[in-house]
């Protein structure tokens, strides 16, 4: 299709909130409304593509969300316990694992917002199901949900950009690839966006807009920036996702309108990661399943033969996007997972089958060792004494607690810490022995997902807000990982992709609404060609 000089409505950025903004803008009443993303098309949905499709939601209960699924019968329907996940519960996981530092404002239209926006999507054909596989453990023959997320979508994200491109061609919306956003234009009296500058085939070109939505990504796919403002070593991470999120749009919207810049600009979304996996990008046939998250059911050593982390002192929703920085900061950047046949048949296959990583087999914890010596484990020693201080610290506890029951599903309080032994670094939650071999070892290191640092916006429309003036930019708004002082540290799992989708329908409301106004006041006409 040959790009257009003119539109109602422009959003950069293909991914889950760039398309949620295309749509809203659209059914706001925006005639003329254009997608564009500087990567190729085959590389369509940005990080979302590479995601698990968790989105984290305040309801009801089941009642609320059975109605949503498409992968519940009847008879799995009566085994299944889903505990209501109020808005207040939202409200407190994002302040508690955020520091207490998440925007007020942005979280309360966020958490506000999160169900409504889910209805939103299932309405515009996202297909969502409950998440067995990921969130749901088998309790005395219950299907018991955990970790305040329960939904996510069919074939995770690649479904997920499945069916947003599919509604974004149902409702005319006009979608243009290896697109990359230049410059902003604006006038030059009044500072509004009325345009912008991109470079299509080679060549710079005009797009006048009446409105524009930033959805482009972080920076977490440019190892300069990365090492930059998250520090030392962060060039050495591995990008989970597109390596097109190199942090254009952010610097442009600084450079060009003087964006205010807020958040948590030297924290990121990074989890534990397959060592064997692509250094610069993500793979798209085995996308998320690179992730190595089930890390609570067993043990991480370093290199060292050293335990870093307490595997068990949260819910693994509320700890994963943490470890991948606990990873990246041990030696060589890496570390082994550990587990014994307590644990293995509850790992997750599309994580841990033989075709999608390497496992490393022994029958003994010795045995083990040897063969960690190969991948990079410095000290045999060490990490045998380990594991057999930690086997002696579970067994007390056991004998101090024998009626403690084991349950992945709550915390259970099962932990190596009794009157008897207390290691100097817990395992507060899930402690089982680790002595019931064969045993297996996987080697991981640090997957970078988003970064945190973004652009002030108006919670109530997501406009983007002037370091200058303290007041919004005319005609630009923001959202998905653009957004900045929502995350801090860390993030509740499965709210980034609500986010998107919450700020992205404002986005695109608002820049509609204000494209009609721009037409009939005459402020930027969005039809005249240049």
């Amino acid at each position: 299709m040959p790009l257009p000089s003119s539109c109602d409505v422009l959003v950069a950025g293909s991914g889950n909130a760039g398309f949620s903004a295309a749509v809203a803008a659209k059914q706001a009443g925006a005639k003329h409304v254009i997608l564009i993303d500087k990567a190729p098309e085959e590389w369509a949905g940005g990080n979302t593509f590479f995601t698990a499709g968790a989105y984290r939601t305040a309801h009801n209960g089941a009642a609320d969300l059975l109605p949503l699924v498409n992968n519940v019968d009847e008879e799995t329907a009566k085994r299944i316990d889903l505990e209501p996940y109020t808005a207040q519960d939202f409200a407190n996981d994002l302040q508690r694992v955020c520091k207490g530092r998440s925007d007020p404002d942005i979280s309360k239209v966020l958490v506000e917002n999160s169900f409504a926006t889910i209805q939103w999507l299932k309405q515009n054909g996202i297909r969502f199901q409950l998440s067995f596989n990921r969130q749901a453990y088998e309790v005395d023959g219950r299907l018991k949900f955990w970790g305040g997320m329960a939904l996510k979508t069919e074939d995770g994200g690649k479904g997920l950009i499945e069916d947003h491109k599919a509604n974004a061609r149902r409702h005319g919306v006009k979608s243009y690839y290896s697109t990359a956003l230049e410059r902003l234009v604006t006038n030059p009296d009044t500072g509004a966006v009325e345009g912008i500058v991109v470079r299509y085939e080679g060549k710079t070109a005009t797009i006048r807009a009446g409105a524009v939505v930033l959805a482009a990504g972080g920076f977490e796919s440019n190892s300069r920036m990365r090492t930059q403002y998250l520090g030392p070593g962060w060039d050495l991470a591995k990008v989970r996702g597109t390596p097109y999120n190199t942090g254009d749009a952010l610097e442009t919207a600084i450079r060009d309108v003087k964006a205010k810049q807020v958040g948590n600009w030297s924290g990121c979304h990074s989890v534990a990661w397959d060592a064997n996996a692509p250094a610069h990008e993500g793979d798209r046939i085995a996308s998320n399943e690179f992730t190595k998250s089930g890390y609570p059911l067993g043990l991480m050593f370093n290199n060292n033969g050293e335990r870093f982390v307490d595997e068990g002192v949260d819910l693994r929703n509320y700890t994963y996007a943490k470890f991948g920085r606990a990873i990246l900061n041990q030696p060589n950047q890496s570390a082994f997972q550990i587990w014994d046949q307590r644990a293995i048949p509850m790992l997750r296959s599309e994580e841990y089958r033989p075709e999608r990583v390497r496992q490393i087999i022994a029958n003994t914890i010795p045995e083990l060792a040897d063969k960690l010596v190969e991948l990079g484990l410095e000290n045999r020693q060490a990490f045998i004494d380990n594991m057999n201080k930690y086997n002696k610290a579970v067994y007390a506890f056991q004998k101090e607690n024998p009626k403690q029951k084991w349950d992945p599903s709550i915390r259970d309080g099962v932990s190596t810490q009794s009157k008897a032994i207390q290691l100097p670094l817990a395992k507060s939650n899930w402690a089982l022995p680790l002595d019931k071999g064969p045993f297996m070892a996987v080697h991981v290191t640090c997957g970078i997902t988003f970064t945190f640092g973004g652009l002030a916006v108006n919670p109530q429309t997501a406009q983007v807000i002037s370091s200058v003036t303290e007041k919004g930019i005319e005609n630009l708004y923001c959202c998905g990982e653009m957004l900045g002082g929502l995350f801090y540290d860390n993030y509740p799992g499965g709210s980034g992709l609500t986010s998107g989708a919450v700020f992205g329908r404002r986005a695109g409301t608002a820049a509609a609404r204000t494209a009609a106004e721009n037409a009939r006041n005459g402020t930027v006409d969005s039809r005249a060609r240049l």
